[in-house]
């Protein structure tokens, strides 16, 4: 009978088995051994089984269905489980979740776990149990994305170390996927140091701490140099404890700015300021030192929390000025470079660190002061002499006007009295013009001395800063460094001509060009200039003179000395007025001269009528009026 039962139920295990086709190695031999176990019961009661009422050694129906449920997980759609890797390919991941069935999820849901292997525990989410070919569906992005959130804020309050794989980058850093969840990894996080390529962390799985969680707009920060520092901090410890000032480190050069280098000396950070990294002068410290470069530094000073570290490159090798030669004196030429350029003179490195001042005024034997950039220009590679000397203080004045002939020194030969010259203008003061004739060699002439005939009042009427100018010397102060220098000169004093031109009471043609309270000023032939006072402008109608209007002039004074001429416009029609009443009234008098002649030849062959002794008295009366008016 126990054969029977077991031929018996060989088409109940077929059936079972055909269920279970596609299915996983391990849920067909767990079906196989509840078959063989069933085969083996040699008491079992078909009867019994029929009726429902006891089989398998009494055990009733429905106990053997609760112990074959058990053997088979109960799932349902959309909800995540856990299961077990079974087996992976290039595109798939064939995972256990204790169904009758296995589930197959895409490989790309795991790449930010490149280290998934076979046995691995991971949560799926079932999409759905059977699809169109029978095979269930599971993902593991989504759920991930169903409890990122609470292992996010799990991670942050633990402070546990996490796995995100860089995806992308992004402006200011990268992005992160952690949990399914995108993350942002800020540049300053990536690592201690500064990153200069971030394209070499994409597509790459690293560990990381979350330190932020915006809920409001679901954002999650997260850090790897948080690990970093952990383990850096201890070193960092360790290392401040035993600095000393004096001590030699060997560092890595971290940052390079323009005012200084930073220095990672092994979790800790100090400074070389530029003026620490050559005794010579640099204008940017990568003239000296590139990233990443391991070099030796001496520690300068840091602060009572050793947070602020002073570090020194240039002190570690001899300064310049102690290895500068001792043959070297004052009076010696030397070559040089100039680095540096202010107005008040230019610096000029004779040796790496050693260092000359080269003052404007050793710059040019010429006494008009200008700005040293007239001269000099950084990179000028120059000659100069040792003025002074101080080695104990480091310090060194330089001339180059020195390596020149004083052009004073001859001046007599060479810019001797009455020699004349050509001459650029430099400055105006209100009494005259500073000119220099060469470099070295500056004199003035006085505002009397620009012209001969023209009143100027400020030099600026006459010339321009920047001109060139014909002068001729009139005197030489050696001492003072100073000539004397004429403008007109170069030319006869035309008041020598004038004099006989503008003689006292002759008329010229003259422009009233100038009016003020006292008078005017009259533009004359020749470019000669008069003046005349508001009594001598009066016109003949009484109306004054006006500007720009051209009249006739009498010369009632010149001064050659002086040069000064007056003159009168109303004096012109006044005397003519006068010559010709002079003019009548000697015409009348000869009138009355004849007159009285002819009386007294009259008188002598005859005796006076009373006809003549009219005319007579008629001719009185008219010379009579005539004195009148004249007074």
């Amino acid at each position: 009978m126990v054969e029977n039962n077991a031929e018996d139920l060989n088409p109940q295990v077929e059936l079972e088995q055909q269920e279970t086709v596609e299915t996983p190695a391990a849920a067909v031999k767990e079906v196989s051994k509840k078959a063989k176990a069933v085969a083996e019961t040699a008491d079992f009661d078909w009867d019994a089984l029929e009726e429902e009422d006891k089989g398998f050694g009494g055990k009733n129906k429905k106990d053997l269905e609760t112990l074959y449920e058990k053997t088979l997980t109960t799932v349902q759609e959309k909800e995540v489980v856990e299961g077990r890797v079974i087996s992976m390919n290039k595109r798939e991941v064939v995972v256990d979740i204790g169904y009758k069935s296995d589930g197959i999820v895409s490989l790309n849901e795991f790449r930010y776990n490149p280290e998934l292997k076979p046995k691995d525990k991971v949560e799926v989410y079932i999409e759905s149990l059977e699809d169109l070919k029978g095979q269930m569906i599971l993902s593991h992005k989504k759920a991930r994305a169903m409890r990122s959130w609470d292992r996010v804020n799990e991670a942050l309050d633990r402070d546990e170390v996490i796995k995100g794989y860089i995806k992308c980058r992004t402006k200011g850093g990268m992005i992160v996927d952690v949990f399914g969840i995108e993350a942002f990894l800020p540049g300053s996080q990536i690592d201690v140091k500064p990153i200069r390529d971030y394209d070499m962390y994409v597509n790459k799985t690293m560990e990381f701490k979350v330190v932020k969680i915006n809920h409001e707009f679901r954002n999650v920060v997260v850090s790897h140099k948080a690990l970093i520092e952990a383990e850096l901090e201890l070193q960092k410890k360790e290392i401040i404890s035993k600095l000393e000032k004096g001590q030699v480190l060997e560092g890595t050069v971290k940052n390079i700015t323009s005012y200084g280098v930073f220095i990672d000396l092994g979790g800790v950070d100090g400074l070389i300021h530029i003026t620490d990294l050559s005794w010579g002068r640099i204008t940017h410290p990568n003239e000296i030192v590139e990233l990443d470069q391991k070099l030796n530094v001496v520690i300068l000073d840091f602060d009572d929390d050793k947070k602020r570290i002073a570090l020194g490159l240039k002190q570690l090798t001899p300064h310049p000025w102690d290895s500068l030669g001792s043959e070297l004196k004052v009076g010696d030429s030397v070559k040089g470079k100039v680095v540096v350029m202010a107005d008040y003179g230019a610096f000029v490195e004779i040796a790496p660190g050693v260092e000359g001042l080269i003052h404007v005024s050793e710059m040019s034997w010429s006494q008009h002061l200008r700005s040293a950039q007239d001269f000099l220009k950084v990179g000028d590679e120059i000659e100069a002499q040792i003025l002074t000397l101080d080695r104990e203080e480091r310090k060194m004045s330089l001339g180059i006007k020195q390596l020149k002939n004083d052009p004073w020194q001859d001046i007599d030969t060479v810019f001797g009295v009455g020699t004349k010259h050509k001459a650029t203008v430099r400055n105006f003061t209100n009494f005259g013009v500073f000119v220099e004739i060469q470099e070295g060699v500056d004199g003035l002439i006085h505002i009397s001395d620009l012209s001969w005939t023209k009143k100027i009042k400020h030099p600026s009427e006459f010339t321009s800063i920047g001109s060139e100018i014909d002068v001729i010397v009139l005197d030489i102060d050696k001492e003072n460094r100073r000539l004397s220098l004429g403008h007109k000169q170069l030319e006869e004093n035309p008041w020598d001509v004038f004099e006989t031109i503008f003689s006292v009471d002759s008329i010229h043609e003259g422009t009233v060009v100038e009016l003020f309270d006292k008078g005017a000023t009259i533009a004359l032939p020749y470019g000669v200039e008069g003046f005349a006072t508001p009594r001598h402008l009066v016109k003949e109608d009484g109306s004054q003179a006006q500007l720009e209007e051209k009249l006739e002039f009498k010369v009632i004074e010149f001064s050659k000395a002086a040069k000064r001429i007056i003159l009168s416009h109303s004096r012109v029609f006044e005397d003519e007025k006068k010559a010709e009443e002079t003019a009548k009234r000697k015409t009348q008098a000869k009138a009355t001269a004849k007159a009285v002649k002819q009386v007294k030849e009259a008188n002598s062959a005859e005796k006076t009528t009373l006809g003549d002794i009219s005319e007579l008295a008629a001719l009185r009366s008219q010379m009579e009026a005539d004195e009148q008016k004249e007074n």
